[in-house]
């Protein structure tokens, strides 16, 4: 790559040791190799982020998940909201202390949880009351609340509170949803006191071009240190999710990290870092495993099956995953249906090995200038549309 494409790295626009650092662009795409600098280390980007909701990846210790990789985990403000309440996780010194986490955190802020549990919400101008799926009790998060929390919290990077809409949603909602979202947004800004943790804002618009636009804009204008692109996977088709993705990413400034939330497979990983996305989180490769679903270099294969019984080779013969190394499938499918809890330890690693793995052979062909090869030795056609298939939620 040359150095006109592989460029030093900017300053990081006077927020000292936090920022985004963009190092060199991929000729033959839109991808981006670059660098989100927290408190509690570098983040290569592009990079995933196992989902860990309460604070912990399930099936997976902490030690575990850095050691596959993960320098960056997601949890979830609203959950740790509930139980066990941000006031317990203060009294540890914050949520890397709680959990044992010793790399960086996002948390999302719950805004997903307006659209996922809209029959227990209810929203105003305000902010939203929620009852708790726990216990029933009421909570009502303002903007500056949900601010409040995530610095409580202690987390790398906190995101402020949105509204999201359903794909089918009328034109009146997503543009109320916009316009709500813009200015919740300028209060959560305002209610900042930390400068040791960054605040990404969510651009929303459903699926029409223009309200991403506009929503971008304004959310732009407000000056965040990175912006995601909220409101996919929430019913629309694949093809639909990827023309909205690819259009919303341009729209979004160079030298801010770019986050697209809560997808997806494997080979759209591969897709959205073609498009110039830099952070990524999605449940598949923890809920696919405890579903007994795996992602290999051959295609996906649901363990349960039977012409697995017997079967003494690995996983994957092309993985270096310690499951792939010690185990055969005939032993895993025993210990899936069995119900032995160590069959969702092993094959959430190695899907998470599979996803954390895929995004540095990623990186290193963007080094390269290579994107396009290596997606393709991936099995994936940059030029052909994906394939449509059902969508996958956030993790509970």
């Amino acid at each position: 790559m040359s150095a006109a494409t592989f460029a030093s790295a900017p300053p990081d626009g006077g927020r000292g040791s936090l920022g985004f650092e963009l190092d060199g662009l991929d000729p033959g795409t839109k991808a981006r190799r670059g660098r989100l600098r927290t408190t509690h280390g570098p983040v290569e980007t592009p990079a995933f982020m196992p989902v860990g909701t309460i604070g912990s990846v399930k099936a997976m210790a902490p030690w575990e998940v850095e050691e596959l990789g993960a320098e960056m985990v997601l949890g979830n403000a609203y959950h740790l909201a509930l139980r066990p309440g941000a006031e317990v996780i203060a009294r540890h010194g914050g949520l890397h202390a709680f959990t044992g986490w010793r790399r960086a955190i996002l948390t999302d802020s719950g805004g997903f949880q307006i659209f996922s549990l809209n029959s227990l919400c209810r929203i105003d101008e305000g902010g939203v009351e929620f009852k708790s799926h726990l216990d029933g009790s009421r909570r009502y998060f303002r903007p500056e609340d949900v601010i409040g929390l995530q610095e409580t919290l202690g987390v790398d990077v906190a995101m402020v509170l949105d509204e999201c809409v359903a794909a089918n949603a009328d034109p009146e909602t997503v543009l109320r949803a916009v316009e709500r979202t813009t200015r919740w947004a300028r209060r959560a800004r305002d209610a900042r006191t930390r400068d040791d943790q960054q605040v990404f804002a969510i651009v929303q618009g459903g699926m029409d071009p223009n309200l991403r636009e506009r929503s971008a804009a304004d959310l732009m204008a407000l000056d965040f240190d990175g912006y995601a692109v909220g409101g996919l996977s929430v019913g629309e088709a694949r093809g639909l999710t990827h023309r909205v993705a690819r259009h919303t990413v341009s729209l979004l400034p160079d030298d801010r990290p770019r986050y697209l939330m809560g997808v997806g497979t494997p080979d759209e990983l591969v897709r959205f870092v073609a498009m110039g996305f830099d952070l990524f989180d999605c449940v598949m490769p923890t809920r696919n495993a405890r579903n007994g679903t795996v992602f290999t270099s051959q295609g996906k294969i649901a363990i349960r099956n039977a012409d697995h019984r017997d079967d003494t080779g690995p996983l994957d013969p092309d993985c270096a995953c310690v499951t792939c190394r010690k185990f055969s499938r005939s032993f895993l499918r025993h210990l899936f249906v069995s119900g032995e809890i160590l069959a969702a330890r092993l094959l959430t690693t190695h899907n998470l090995h599979f996803y954390l793995d895929r995004m540095a052979r990623l990186r290193r062909a963007i080094e390269r200038g290579e994107l396009r090869a290596e997606a393709a030795a991936m099995g994936v056609d940059l030029d052909a549309p994906p394939a449509e298939n059902s969508r996958q939620g956030e993790e509970a």
